[in-house]
């Protein structure tokens, strides 16, 4: 019903006139906050440069009161800024876009717009539904991914209709910063080209599948802190992939909590599969030192991981962790576990900030 009511007042506001256009160029008003918004921003912008293609005659946007990459952006290209939840003048626009916002958008405001609000979702649907959907696809080492544009539909995140999708090899050892600068690329492109065709587009779009739905929700601090009887190496370096850049990897030293950074497959690690180790002997957590390499190796649930740089009171080389901590157990044979000398998992109570917070501090002081 409400489908077919809204389908009503589109075709009505076109009928009686009500400014909405049957083809391009189309004013749009934009939603967005972080990095990954200010590439299909730049990429609306572009389309408004004179040409016989012209896809965009006027953009504004809406962001967070924060200070935040989109509003920077936008500044820097002279748009018309609106602070949420204030959304600027009604019915002046044709199309809205969302790209990363992170608000819901009411049935009020969607119905501002004769053709609807579009979003730009780093995902293939419905796989990774919610706010950190790159994150999950490295941290559940996703082979494949994708970028959908879909409908926005109030009340629910990314239920909306398909209106545009393509998929995308995830590429080996690939972290979610470089995976985020690929699949915004292709979703501001994927955008443009939906813009091009707009009424056409939203006339074959398909309801999204029942099956494969999974969620993708933000990630706290506390997801920071390995488990070393729980984690195997694979998921280990998957972990750091997924969010070392914002959240460096913890766990604790004597008592201490530490960060640990530069994680190693000890596939890649020189000379470390000719070194003979008693699986038996070591304990998730345990620690010895590849001194060839100059890496630290630390035994995970299955496997072990390398750790090329630690931060205790200040940051350390493998090597002067080795040199000032361990080096006293191993001075007879380095292949040899001690019991002592090993991490253990710290516990850290979910904490209010997410991966998503620390991502819009950290794209502030860039």
């Amino acid at each position: 019903m409400r489908g077919r009511l809204l389908r009503a007042w589109r075709e009505g506001l076109k009928a009686v006139g009500g400014g909405a256009r049957r083809e391009p160029p189309w004013r749009v008003l934009f939603f967005g906050t972080d990095r990954f918004a200010v590439t299909a921003l730049r990429a609306l912008q572009a389309a408004r440069e004179p040409s016989k293609d012209l896809l965009v005659s006027r953009l504004e946007v809406v962001t967070l009161p924060s200070r935040l990459p989109v509003k920077s952006c936008a500044q820097e290209l002279h748009l018309p800024v609106h602070e949420w939840p204030h959304t600027g003048p009604v019915g002046q626009f044709d199309v809205g876009v969302v790209a990363s916002f992170g608000r819901l958008l009411s049935e009020d405001l969607i119905l501002q717009f004769p053709y609807g609000v579009l979003n730009v979702h780093p995902s293939f649907l419905p796989r990774w539904r919610g706010p950190a959907p790159i994150v999950h696809t490295i941290l559940h080492g996703d082979k494949v991914t994708g970028v959908t544009i879909m409908e926005i539909r109030p009340k629910r995140f990314d239920v909306g209709p398909i209106i545009k999708q393509e998929e995308f090899a995830v590429p080996p050892h690939c972290t979610t910063k470089e995976l985020e600068e690929i699949l915004a690329k292709m979703g501001a492109n994927m955008l443009l080209s939906v813009l091009k065709h707009l009424p056409e587009s939203l006339e074959n779009k398909k309801e999204q599948p029942k099956e494969g739905v999974t969620f993708a929700p933000k990630v706290s601090v506390a997801k920071s802190c390995i488990k070393w009887e729980e984690q195997t190496a694979a998921q280990v370096i998957r972990l750091h992939r997924a969010i070392g850049s914002m959240f460096p990897l913890q766990t604790l030293w004597k008592g201490s909590p530490v960060k640990l950074m530069d994680f190693v497959e000890v596939d890649n690690i020189p000379g470390f599969a000719d070194q003979v180790l008693n699986d038996d002997e070591a304990v998730p957590g345990s620690l010895l030192y590849h001194k060839m390499s100059q890496t630290l190796v630390a035994r995970c649930k299955e496997g072990w991981v390398g750790i090329k740089t630690v931060v205790l009171k200040k940051k350390l080389r493998a090597v002067d962790f080795y040199n000032g901590y361990m080096h006293s157990w191993f001075q007879q044979s380095s292949r040899t576990v001690h019991q002592e000398c090993r991490f253990q998992t710290l516990r850290l109570s979910p904490a209010k900030k997410t991966l998503k917070d620390e991502i819009l501090v950290q794209d502030t002081k860039q």
